[in-house]
């Protein structure tokens, strides 16, 4: 059995995934304390010493990222619950960690249950969760560092470190400034919806790139933009245009 601790400032919030994880999921999870503030959880963890932690986002006095800034150590798997607030999910999803969406359904549950259950700890919880406070507390949206899940775990990455994201049908090769090549088992498209829209730009089906580093764009006969490591890239006719003014925005 899974040793439980449900967060969150609503009563009925608290009561119905505490049911829901009864009902679907009884040989699984043993649910010790439910908890209506970041101060009761933090008494709750130190008692029961959990495996596992349902954190809501959104609650008075101290939301549910306070709660790793107050504790010495983390040993137990955080699952974040919220009902808005795109700013904190995208940060929770560059640190590579799990969320579910208000109001909780059982086909969300039943996948990210599925998520915990295989889960690859190569980076550890502690470090993803530091990750998403360091990048909580950089206030902007383009986050600091980014959580890559490669085929054995995850590499924590620079954001002003990759040059540019190349897809190869359901894989991924990140290229970094210094050479290094990170290869994913997931989509450009993935990647994509990780990396902050304000620097990293889609110019072609197969490529993301990295506006800090383009230097040159040459768009007589073939389309191309030249970047500080000497690569050319193509620009594809139907992205050119969102290319440009990305370009033009930036400056």
């Amino acid at each position: 059995m899974i040793k439980t601790i449900i967060v969150d400032d609503e009563f009925n919030a608290r009561e119905f995934l505490e049911k829901l994880l009864q009902r679907y999921f009884s040989d699984k999870f043993l649910v010790l304390a439910l908890c209506e503030s970041v101060d009761e959880a933090i008494h709750a963890i130190e008692k029961f010493n959990p495996e596992l932690v349902f954190l809501d986002v959104q609650m008075p006095n101290k939301n549910g990222f306070h709660l790793f800034k107050e504790l010495n150590k983390i040993n137990f798997e955080v699952i974040f619950t919220t009902a808005h607030s795109e700013f904190a999910i995208d940060a929770i999803k560059c640190s590579a960690l799990d969320y579910l969406l208000k109001p909780i359904n059982y086909i969300d549950l039943l996948e990210t249950v599925k998520k915990y259950e295989s889960k690859l700890h190569n980076a550890s919880q502690q470090e993803k969760l530091m990750l998403l406070i360091e990048n909580l507390d950089n206030g902007n949206s383009a986050f600091n560092k980014i959580a890559l899940p490669t085929e054995t775990g995850f590499e924590l990455v620079k954001t002003s470190a990759i040059l540019y994201c190349e897809a190869d049908s359901n894989y991924c090769k990140i290229v970094c400034l210094d050479g290094k090549k990170i290869v994913l088992s997931k989509t450009l498209k993935y990647i994509e919806e990780l990396l902050p829209t304000s620097i990293f730009q889609r110019i072609h089906k197969s490529y993301l790139v990295n506006l800090n580093y383009v230097t040159r764009f040459n768009k007589t006969n073939e389309l191309l933009v030249q970047l500080t490591n000497g690569e050319s890239l193509p620009v594809s006719i139907r992205k050119k245009e969102d290319f440009i003014n990305a370009i033009i925005k930036k400056k």
